[in-house]
């Protein structure tokens, strides 16, 4: 059972320096491993084919292609990354596992980053189905499923919908469920007003929105959140599609996944940080771990959304364990 039953929630003070030390692996000279190659067109692989090497586009059903990202060899993790970013966001996870005997696919969600700017389709069940296609199309199984921010929505959704066939473990980092938004039954949410904001921002300075809206995502003070990573943060979210932009926030704001959280049947690892100023802990990872029958909670006190940027070593380390765990 979850811990966060107990009265005060566990904290993490990332791993231990040994284990990090003994973790710090190089790539051995020959060892094949691939980084993401220029987009080719667009082309679906078929199940039962030889999968996809280095970056492909893969055809949805309504003609969308989302670019997906397939680096390394072994038990596959799947990552689905956070608002308004991309698949890159996840880059220092994937070269991490991927150097230590893991498969790690990510796509850039419909109108995000390489995607296509599709004006329909931003929404979490539609999202979730676009995950469902991929792990059919790469007939990818006993995966490990992890998702940051409304990437973790989208995983969770995935599983409420689809179940958990292909799927062994899920981890939620800084994630969005159950519901972000205030309402009666959800005291700790959100106002709306503050959506309307962000929505009016995105339409009258989409850069200066990103801008602003990084001291947020990371919170300028802290160690870790500096001015090239909030730059890299304005960059990738300027190639998401305005449509996806605008509509991806009702999406992971309006959301209700209570429902899909009770669902889950696999193992989860929740990682939080305590001071996230935009998906805060208290209405979200602690009334998560308590839906989700079987879970790992772990809270980085000090840490912001953008986590897997600042805390980049505590998450590769806690996400390793899990999965080999």
């Amino acid at each position: 059972m979850s811990p966060v039953a107990s009265a005060a929630p566990p904290t993490s003070a990332g791993p231990s320096q040994a284990r990090a030390r003994q973790r710090r692996l190089s790539i051995p000279a020959g060892r094949p491993y691939s980084f993401a190659l220029p987009m080719l067109p667009p082309r679906a692989p078929r199940i039962g084919t030889d999968r996809p090497a280095g970056s492909r586009s893969l055809m949805l059903r309504d003609g969308a292609a989302i670019h997906v990202k397939d680096w390394g060899t072994g038990r596959p993790v799947v990552f689905s990354h956070a608002w308004p970013l991309s698949s890159d966001a996840f880059d220092p996870q994937m070269r991490f596992l991927a150097a230590r005997g893991l498969r790690c696919v990510a796509h850039d969600r419909r109108g995000h980053g390489r995607s296509s700017r599709t004006l329909a389709g931003h929404d979490m069940d539609t999202y979730a189905d676009d995950l469902h296609e991929l792990l059919k199309a790469y007939d990818l199984r006993d995966a490990i499923l992890v998702g940051h921010g409304a990437g973790g929505g989208e995983v969770v959704r995935y599983l409420g919908r689809y179940g958990s066939e292909r799927v062994s473990k899920v981890a939620l980092i800084g994630a969005i469920p159950p519901l972000m938004l205030r309402t009666k039954d959800n005291p700790e949410g959100t106002p709306i007003e503050t959506f309307d904001r962000m929505r009016e921002s995105m339409l009258t300075d989409r850069a200066g929105f990103f801008r602003d809206f990084a001291a947020t995502f990371f919170g300028c003070e802290r160690e870790g959140a500096d001015a090239a990573t909030r730059e890299a943060f304005v960059d990738q979210g300027m190639r998401t599609g305005l449509t996806a932009a605008y509509f991806g926030i009702s999406a992971l704001s309006e959301t209700d996944l209570t429902d899909d959280l009770r669902r889950v049947d696999v193992p989860a690892l929740v990682i939080h940080g305590g001071d996230d100023r935009f998906v805060p802990v208290e209405a979200s990872a602690l009334k998560a771990a308590r839906l989700i029958r079987n879970t790992t909670l772990k809270i980085y006190q000090g840490a912001s959304h953008g986590l897997c940027a600042t805390h980049t070593d505590w998450v590769n380390e806690d996400l390793l364990d899990f999965i080999t765990g």
